[in-house]
């Protein structure tokens, strides 16, 4: 007997005639506030359950299908979600974990679409490979992750804190990254003729200070106010990017064509080998 009990005041939330969760059916279960530390949920059902404020530090639940949990507040620190099913191609089936602390948590090739993942703590936490399109980010702290091959299209990052987090080959193609902090943050390819991308990405306000964005491709993208002090753009693609009262003091801008990037009150004469069209020259 399996005794699932309340993690502040003792209570019994469960009593299941079983000696391990993994695999377990424990699906629309009410396990607010549970104590499920360290505990083997591999390959358990957990659609519709209310796992909110539970503690699930260390936890593994490597491949358990979340579909509309809710793990508000939870604490899921150093837990393993690699290939869990979070999210869902509908935004109604998508699980809710806003506010929740996933710091160094694995969520490797974890399906994480259209979930809501506000608010939470990512620091530190592995998304290689994980899709998060679509998913609701905004405010969460993603400091230190690391997320090479990891699909955030159509993402909402705004006035999220990627700053040193490792995004190697990553697609952010019309993600919303308005005010977000990309400080040291690396979006470069690992390979030689591959390429990260955030096409159509909106970083409006964005602190991308010594942001490495070698040979990325950036077309069309918002970066009014952007901060590109010390930042490497060499060999980046930025057609039709908007880069109005953009801050680029020290920005490494060799090889990139500026034909058609808008420059207005962007003072370029700080910026590193930047090639300026003759038309452009005397712009504000």
């Amino acid at each position: 007997m399996l005794e699932i009990k309340n993690r502040a005041n003792g209570e019994i939330l469960a009593a299941l005639d079983t000696d391990t969760l993994a695999h377990m059916d424990l699906q629309e279960m009410s396990l607010s506030g549970a104590d499920l530390k360290g505990m083997d949920l591999s390959g358990a059902r957990l659609d519709h359950t209310d796992l909110s404020d539970a503690d699930l530090s260390g936890a593994n639940l490597q491949g358990a299908i979340l579909w509309r949990a809710h793990f508000e507040g939870a604490n899921l620190s150093g837990a393993n979600l690699s290939k869990a099913r979070i999210g869902c191609n509908r935004q109604s089936n998508a699980a809710t974990l806003e506010g929740a602390n996933l710091s160094g948590a694995d969520l490797s090739s974890a399906d994480l679409r259209y979930a809501i993942v506000s608010h939470a703590n990512l620091s530190g936490a592995i998304l290689t490979r994980a899709d998060l399109c679509n998913a609701d980010l905004h405010n969460s702290n993603l400091s230190g992750a690391k997320a090479h091959n990891t699909l955030l299209i159509d993402a909402n990052l705004t006035e999220v804190d990627l700053s040193n987090a490792d995004f190697r080959d990553c697609h952010l193609n019309g993600a919303i990254l308005i005010k977000a902090n990309l400080s040291g943050m690396i979006l470069e390819s690992d390979h030689k003729d591959d390429f990260s991308a955030m096409n159509l990405a909106n970083l409006d306000g964005a602190n991308m200070t010594g942001v490495h964005m070698h040979n990325i491709s950036a077309t069309d993208c918002i970066m009014r106010r952007v901060n590109l002090t010390d930042a490497d753009l060499s060999n980046a693609v930025l057609s039709g990017t908007i880069m109005r009262n953009a801050n680029v003091t020290n920005a490494n801008f060799e090889g990139v064509e500026l034909a058609t990037v808008t420059m207005d009150f962007s003072n370029f004469s700080q910026a590193l080998n930047a090639e300026i069209p003759d038309y452009k020259r005397n712009l504000r």
